[in-house]
Parts: structure tokens; C-alpha cells; sequence
């Protein structure tokens, strides 16, 4: 979200678009690795919602092995 300045202690500020991305430590690794054609697996869990399908999406996407990505409910 961007915003025209910081806000100070209590002070509300308006926004524009939010931005949603993939991410997370391991996850950006992964696709770090796999996109510079290092074989990886990703292990892990991840919801059955829309962030859970755009992680799982980011990670197919620059060649990581989702083989051991759960998708819970």
C-alpha cells in the first residue's frame, strides 16, 4: 500500500491499491534458487485459499519441485 507520508502516532492516513505478493523467507530462497536453475523442493503447508494457490503458483513458476507443498482447507 502506498501512502503520501508515514503516519505519526494516531493519525490516520488514506491509501492507494494494495498489492498482494508471494513471499516469505523460505519461499523467496526457493524462487531465488529455482530461477537461477538450482534444483529445489519446496516443504511445507498452505492454505486452500487465493494466497495459498498465488504462493503455490509463484513457486511452479520459477521451477521449484511443489511436490511436498501440502494445501490445507
Amino acid at each position: 500500500m502506498q501512502v503520501e507520508h508515514r503516519p505519526g502516532a494516531g493519525e490516520t492516513v488514506l491509501g492507494s491499491d494494495v498489492v498482494t505478493t508471494p513471499g516469505g523467507k523460505g519461499a523467496n530462497q526457493a524462487v531465488a534458487a529455482g530461477r537461477l536453475g538450482a534444483d529445489v523442493a519446496f516443504i511445507g503447508c498452505v492454505g486452500d485459499d487465493a494466497h495459498g494457490h498465488l504462493l503455490r503458483d509463484s513457486l511452479t513458476g520459477a521451477g521449484v519441485d511443489v511436490a511436498g507443498l501440502r494445501t490445507l482447507e
